[in-house]
């Protein structure tokens, strides 16, 4: 229980969530996270899914990390903290012990050498945290934009980060395999996190990045619903020029991403996704320009841009961005022998 030699432990712990992040765990591939945790030299303590103890057994490995017994190197939690009602947290009390899960959360926080946040859940709130909020759900370091979430803006782990965020909805397993096997190297920096805690390896690249209808948004050659093949962007509320992520480049299981299976892409790594304010399959819009732009493009040159862009679209993508499919192909380049 304690690790051989050098090993560095893990606990991971679900809170409010669907549990989502670690079935997507579980689909890690070349290599399984199995054989990542046993590369990685990490020894995992607990995890709902990959271990066998249950009940008492569990509550003896967290009664060992908090006396002192075993050290603690990363706590991983899944799902967000729930803090209803009235700041007590009894809306989510663990099961088999008198206490409610924050406070479990807060104690273990306390001796991790360092905390991470599985899923956009756990980072910032994520779905748990939607609507109204009656749980009071909220992320271990930010409540959806805000800094401070359930730990304070002010919590630095012994091992000299913040609470190091891995967003996703659910989150990519490579994204967590890769962070904890840099974190157990001891190569993570806190210049290796951005404004929100996401590993500069995740929000570093966008999600439109490698997106296989990039020659659709080029040339502004928008789908109109979600059956057609065009750009989801002008229409259909894709967020992929906004969103961190190399989901496209990186992709699921070996061949998809969400583009790539038909559906926009709802920024699920970004804090506050899961309340755009409009529907996700809609592109909210001002006098038809839309207002979520690419990031880092002023409204200006976006819509000089997309003027000259649709003036110039080739009737090969006019033609199919409204179809089910591609109907016109690629002429051939035909070539000049003979010519001087």
């Amino acid at each position: 229980m304690s690790g051989n030699g050098n090993r560095r432990t893990l606990l991971w712990l679900q809170s409010g969530g669907c549990g989502g992040c670690t079935l997507s765990l579980l689909c890690a591939e070349g290599p399984d996270v199995i054989t990542v945790f046993e590369t990685a030299g990490i020894n995992v303590l607990w995890h709902p899914a990959l271990s066998v103890e249950s009940g008492d057994e569990v509550h003896r490995i967290i009664d060992a990390i908090l006396s002192g017994q075993i050290t603690l190197d990363f706590l991983c939690l899944e799902g967000a903290v729930v803090t209803g009602p009235n700041g007590t947290g009894r809306y989510h009390m663990m099961a088999g012990r008198d206490a409610p899960m924050q406070d479990v959360i807060k104690a273990l926080a306390e001796r991790a050498d360092h905390v991470i946040a599985v899923g956009s859940c756990a980072a910032f709130g994520g779905i748990t945290a939607a609507g109204d909020n009656p749980s009071g759900a909220t992320g271990l370091s930010f409540d959806g934009e805000a800094a401070g979430g359930f730990l304070g803006d002010q919590f630095m782990a012994p091992g000299g980060l913040p609470v190091v965020n891995i967003p996703g909805c659910p989150v990519h397993p490579d994204w967590v395999t890769e962070t904890l096997s840099q974190m157990s190297a001891g190569t993570m920096l806190p210049d290796d996190l951005d404004a929100v805690g996401r590993p500069h390896a995740i929000s570093g690249k966008l999600v439109h990045h490698g997106c296989a209808r990039n020659e659709f948004y080029e040339y502004k050659a928008s789908a109109t619903r979600l059956c057609e093949v065009g750009c989801m962007m002008e229409n259909l509320g894709c967020k992929g020029t906004q969103a961190g992520g190399d989901c496209n480049t990186r992709t699921w299981n070996g061949s998809g991403s969400c583009i790539s299976g038909g559906y926009p892409c709802i920024a699920c790594t970004e804090p506050g996704f899961e309340d755009p304010g409009h529907p996700f399959v809609e592109t909210p819009k001002i006098a038809g320009i839309p207002l979520g732009l690419p990031t880092d493009m002023p409204k200006a040159w976006f819509v000089a841009l997309a003027s000259l862009s649709k003036a110039a679209t080739p009737r090969r993508l006019r033609e199919n961005a409204s179809s089910d499919r591609l109907k016109v192909y690629p002429d051939r380049h035909k070539s000049k022998r003979g010519r001087p």
